[in-house]
């Protein structure tokens, strides 16, 4: 039934300083904006990692009743090669701390931060997930 996430959503008050923050990140532009052509922007999307994940942010007046009260909910994790070093990165960007680095053996390692716009973004190494797509 669950094939794999297609699209994660994120929230920002401020929509610009959020793309902003997430181009530097990343390291690229968002590939689309809506509504564009001159008009302010509700909406930006990157296609990021290995399977080409749309992650999307969403000026917050679109939001659901209480979707930006805080952080909480589902925490997605992305493989990163070297959590300890995104995790540094993240944290020198602004980010305040969620979970601790965590070392569970056997080849997983997460954390997770807030982002400065409130969205909850995990970061993990998972030697199975590297496995999986070297076949």
């Amino acid at each position: 039934m669950l094939r794999g996430p297609c699209t994660i959503n994120f929230w920002a008050d401020d929509l610009e300083a959020a793309k902003d923050w997430y181009v530097e990140l990343l390291g690229i532009d968002p590939y689309f904006e809506r509504p564009g052509g001159g008009l302010p922007a509700a909406y930006y999307e990157f296609r990021i990692g290995d399977h080409q994940t749309e992650l999307g942010l969403i000026d917050s007046a679109y939001a659901p009743q209480d979707a930006t009260a805080g952080p909480g909910g589902a925490v997605i994790h992305w493989h990163v090669d070297d959590v300890r070093a995104a995790l540094d990165r993240l944290l020198a960007m602004g980010a305040k701390p969620y979970t601790p680095l965590t070392e569970y053996g056997e080849g997983f390692v997460t954390a997770s931060v807030i982002d400065p716009f409130g969205n909850v973004l995990g970061v993990m190494f998972n030697q199975h997930y590297l496995d999986t797509l070297a076949r």
